[in-house]
């Protein structure tokens, strides 16, 4: 399994000058080649090859126009063509239908004013740490770096990042085994929702955070201040800034709350269970804003690598699965249970609390999937089908009919 090990970076001004240059010559590296793709295609020629554009990329060094793009490292610029290699590779592939997931369109030119900026080195470039523990990176010096924690084995490439708070981070890629934990005999489900984060099937229920709300006032502040100044001017800048800085302590706040969370969840259980959430689609209701803050899929994601990792087992259980009309005790389905309804009496007199009933649902369908050897709904359906509105398929899959069901009602017009 590869995995990213990311680590604060704090570069002097001259690295800080260097890395903007070469950020820089990657970007119009990336750029040329797109053009030169572009304007191929609109002249009904053949596709330009990787090989032709790296050979274009050699010859243009040699010229009085491009020869800054020798002051950086040959192995950014080559860098950035694989990436608008595979920019287009996965654009065709999701044309053709052989990329599940939503579209995505064509690769699109890269701006100096984009709020990341990225260059990558590979083993070719023969990055280092050193004895002080300085990332050593070529024509660019010895950074220093804040080891949060050590390596667990030789990284396979380093990627420099400079977000929009003006932070910058070395981000290793890293070639790992799997590090099964010992067996344990709990197993849980997950109900993710608003005013709980996560209410799990033995009864606990974990508060929501809500980051960006507690963070509103400061970036209201930060924002309105921001709108204030002049349009070009340095003092605009600086509150660009102030606003990045503070989106990204609640990002940051938000992932640091997403791992601890994620990883003793995998921790104590054998198996994890959550429901397949429409996350795309219920962030175009009015309800995006809580939403985003929730960072639910990030949360879905970490499970999923975690428990791959460690040897659990995890499973997304189907959207169209009725965990909170579903009696947990007798298997009856509620005609209506609006979402007002917090806690409902079912005929069998139980009691249900609506997210805890949903989370025992959970686990008894992901044990009953697990049981039965077959693939969760959510790995069985091709996310590029027809969504609706929300973002949720159009309708539920099919299933075989009742008996008194199936066939023609008589009178049926």
């Amino acid at each position: 399994m590869q995995l990213r090990y990311r680590y604060r970076l704090y570069p002097d001004a001259a690295q800080r000058q260097a890395l903007a240059r070469a950020f820089g010559c990657a970007r119009v590296v990336f750029n040329d080649g797109l053009r030169a793709r572009a304007d191929a295609r609109k002249a009904g020629l053949a596709h330009v090859c990787d090989a032709e554009l790296s050979r274009r990329l050699t010859a243009a060094k040699a010229t009085p126009e491009r020869a800054w793009l020798g002051e950086v490292s040959s192995v950014v610029l080559q860098q950035a063509l694989a990436d608008l290699n595979t920019a287009y590779r996965n654009f065709f592939a999701s044309l053709s239908g052989r990329r599940q997931g939503p579209k995505i369109g064509p690769p699109r030119y890269r701006s100096r004013k984009d709020s990341r900026q990225a260059i990558r080195f590979t083993r070719n470039a023969r990055f280092a740490i050193t004895a002080g523990g300085k990332l050593r990176l070529p024509k660019i010096g010895d950074v220093p770096v804040t080891w949060s924690r050590s390596l667990p084995s030789e990284p396979l490439s380093v990627t420099v990042i400079k977000d929009a708070a003006g932070r910058y981070f070395a981000s290793f890629a890293v070639e790992t085994g799997d590090e099964p934990l010992p067996e344990t005999a709990s197993e849980v489900g997950i109900d993710l929702g608003f005013t709980h984060f996560a209410v799990l099937s033995d009864g606990r229920k974990i508060d929501n955070p809500r980051f960006l709300r507690r963070a509103a006032k400061k970036l209201r502040r930060a924002q309105k201040a921001l709108s204030r100044k002049a349009k070009g001017s340095a003092n605009r800048g600086k509150a660009v800034v102030k606003v990045a800085r503070a989106h990204a302590r609640v990002a940051d706040a938000r992932r640091d709350f997403t791992h601890k969370l994620s990883s003793t969840l995998i921790g104590d259980n054998q198996a994890v269970y959550v429901e397949d959430l429409a996350v795309s689609g219920l962030a175009r209701t009015r309800l995006a804003k809580s939403v985003h803050d929730a960072g639910w899929s990030q949360f879905v994601a970490m499970l999923e690598y975690k428990a791959t990792r460690y040897g659990r087992t995890f499973a997304k259980i189907d959207r169209w699965f009725p965990s909170s009309k579903l009696c947990s005790e007798c298997g009856s389905v509620a005609t209506a249970l609006p979402l007002g309804v917090r806690e409902w009496a079912c005929l069998c007199g139980a009691v249900h609390d609506r997210d805890v009933n949903a989370a025992r649902n959970i686990l008894a369908e992901g044990r009953r999937i697990v049981a039965a050897g077959r693939k969760p709904a959510a790995g069985r359906r091709r996310e590029a089908e027809t969504l609706n509105a929300c973002g949720g398929d159009v309708r539920p899959p099919l299933a075989v009919a009742d008996a008194d069901e199936a066939g023609s009602h008589s009178g049926a017009a």
